[in-house]
């Protein structure tokens, strides 16, 4: 498995079920392990209970970071190695402009309405936020406004307002970065497509993103299993 973490997307199952069992393959895929020697649990780091909390893995008896996230149509899957904490979410655009959230800080407000799209800053602010929460492992009990997400303007240009292009080896995705409790966490933010936004906070480790969804538009996906194509499959930011 790399050093770094997996992120693989996938088309929605639309079931808690069935995204348990894609991540449960997911594991095995990544860390070489049959599928039978790998467990999912959760608990809860204030109830105590397993039914909901932070996901966590074993694999042949190691121990493993991993979180999911869904939004319409697509389940996106991450896994660290080792006993790591990660946490990621994807979110659509779309979404956002439809449902006025009272999530974002002053800032994060200004600087949406100079981004020139205000829709897309939200939803790269919004899963910036998810998702160091859920590494974090308060979610969101914890109030979003506490989450202060500032994206690296100067790179927006290339990795979140135009399409990344992962089959040709897009530029490398900037690490933006999320202040919570004093401390600034990067977060890796990715525009998949123009509806589709996917952000990782992973303390700075490099991010293997391999799109796996049924693609309708008559792209290839990515991933080491994909179709040949000029450049690698997998973006990877280090």
């Amino acid at each position: 498995m790399s050093d770094g973490v997996v992120v693989r997307v996938l088309s929605g199952r639309g079931s808690r079920a069935a995204d348990r069992e894609a991540l449960v393959a997911v594991v095995a895929d990544v860390t070489d392990t049959a599928p039978a020697l790998v467990r999912v649990v959760r608990r809860c780091p204030h109830c105590g209970a397993a039914d909901h909390g932070r996901p966590t893995a074993v694999a042949d008896g190691h121990d493993l970071g991993v979180s999911l996230s869904r939004t319409t149509g697509v389940l996106a899957l991450a896994v660290v190695p080792g006993p790591g904490m990660i946490g990621v979410d994807v979110e659509r655009p779309s979404r956002v402009a439809a449902a006025e959230l009272g999530a974002f800080t002053p800032g994060e407000r200004e600087r949406a309405a100079r981004s020139g799209s205000a829709d897309v800053h939200r939803t790269a602010c919004w899963a910036m936020k998810e998702a160091v929460l859920k590494r974090d492992g308060r979610g969101l009990r914890v109030d979003p406004t506490a989450v202060d997400a500032v994206l690296d303007h100067g790179k927006l240009d290339h990795t979140l307002l135009d399409h990344l292009d992962l089959h040709h080896g897009a530029s490398e995705p900037a690490r933006h970065t999320a202040r919570l409790d004093g401390l600034v966490h990067p977060v890796t933010v990715l525009r998949l497509d123009e509806d589709l936004v996917l952000a990782v906070a992973a303390d700075g480790a490099p991010v293997t993103v391999q799109d796996r969804r049924h693609r309708t538009d008559g792209a290839r996906p990515t991933g080491p299993t994909a179709a040949p194509a000029p450049r690698a499959r997998r973006s990877t930011v280090r």
